[in-house]
């Protein structure tokens, strides 16, 4: 409950307004249940370029951003970009309930813990980490307002082509 406090007030904080920064280092390693049942290892995606995005339920501008990152995800796939989308929801059922709703063909994964938001210090809803090809955290976005996604296009698309 701690982490969940710590979001809404990192978000009250920030507004909406989305804050993009550059990264360095490797990024940390999870593995994750997804909602089709199956586990998957960041590790396991080196080689392509990945997005991991951290939403919840609740948060308005995550259910904004989806529709976009899937169709980011569309256009980008078959370049060696993986999207993946990390729910931070205490209770999965509300993860799987708005995803009734907002259809995303990307792979859903499930941190009811935070564990994996504590990892890479997650403290706005939502954020973006994007990950190249070499397994290092290259930017980190945090909120998310309508046109950001021009800008991870960009960012995506020049990873790609490295």
């Amino acid at each position: 409950m701690k982490f969940i406090t710590t979001l809404l007030i990192a978000i009250t904080l920030l507004g909406q307004a989305a804050v993009a920064s550059e990264l360095q280092g490797e990024a940390p390693d999870f593995t994750l249940p997804s909602l089709s049942g199956s586990n998957i290892k960041l590790s396991e995606k080196r080689g392509d370029v990945v997005m991991v995005n951290f939403w919840a339920s609740w948060c308005g501008p995550c259910r904004q951003e989806m529709p976009l990152l899937d169709d980011l995800y569309s256009e980008y796939k078959d370049y060696g970009f993986v999207l993946l989308g990390v729910n931070v929801d205490e209770d999965s059922e509300k993860a799987k309930d708005l995803l009734e709703q907002v259809k995303v063909s990307f792979p859903v994964l499930l941190d009811p813990q935070g564990k994996v938001s504590a990892l890479y210090d997650i403290d706005a809803m939502p954020s973006t980490v994007l990950i190249d090809r070499d397994g290092n955290q290259r930017y980190l976005h945090r909120g998310f307002k309508p046109g950001y996604e021009a800008r991870y296009e960009e960012q995506v698309k020049a990873l790609v082509l490295e």
